[in-house]
């Protein structure tokens, strides 16, 4: 179906849409990966397109321009048993609806790993079409997106998910290192690790 680039990397489609680019790739049987790359980031395969490619990326042009609510490409992502039941559940989350990650957890038999929903979430090899934009914290709050709060918040308006207006949780801003050198110590005539 397509054909192998050099060291075994298969060409890498990069398409930019509204909320930035992204590459898409596969496996010769499905999508495999979709991930946004930063500007000016190195590429981390050769360009190029495959049949699977060109298809996902028509798809995802139809999603952008608010024709298409469901994915018909195939896929392919590669994970831990716990990962792939949960990149299903995101996937049965309709079109404009928003799930909890305890949602998530319940419908996966694991009504107590919310958190670890949160990190299925995290490795999640296929943006956009395994939707874990679609799941949101307990209330609605937005919580944790790879891409950022604001391509969260982005693709739930373009989808008209119905969102709380409660402020997304923000992190606090991390401490500089400068902060947390010690101090002097005393009992080694200032010197602050002796």
């Amino acid at each position: 179906m397509s054909q192998e680039a050099p060291h075994g990397l298969r060409p890498v489609l990069y398409r930019s849409y509204p909320i930035g680019t992204l590459a898409l790739m596969d496996d010769g049987t499905g999508l495999s990966r979709v991930f946004f790359c930063q500007s000016g980031s190195d590429r981390p395969a050769p360009q190029g397109e495959t049949e699977l490619t060109r298809w996902a990326a028509a798809e995802l042009d139809e999603y952008f321009s608010g024709r298409r609510t469901a994915f018909t490409v195939p896929l392919s992502p590669r994970g831990t048993p716990f990962q792939l039941a949960v990149w299903a559940a995101l996937r049965a989350i309709p079109f404009g609806q928003t799930r909890t990650y305890g949602e998530i957890a319940a419908g996966v038999g694991r009504p107590k790993a919310a958190r670890a929903v949160g990190m299925a979430n995290h490795h999640n090899p296929l943006l956009i079409f395994t939707p874990c934009h679609r799941v949101v914290g307990r209330g609605g709050s937005l919580t944790g997106f790879a891409c950022g709060l604001a391509v969260k918040r982005a693709l739930l308006a373009l989808e008209g998910a119905e969102l709380p207006h409660a402020a997304p949780r923000v992190s606090p801003p991390p401490t500089p290192a400068s902060a947390m050198l010690p101090g002097p110590n005393p009992h080694t005539g200032g010197h602050p690790y002796a």
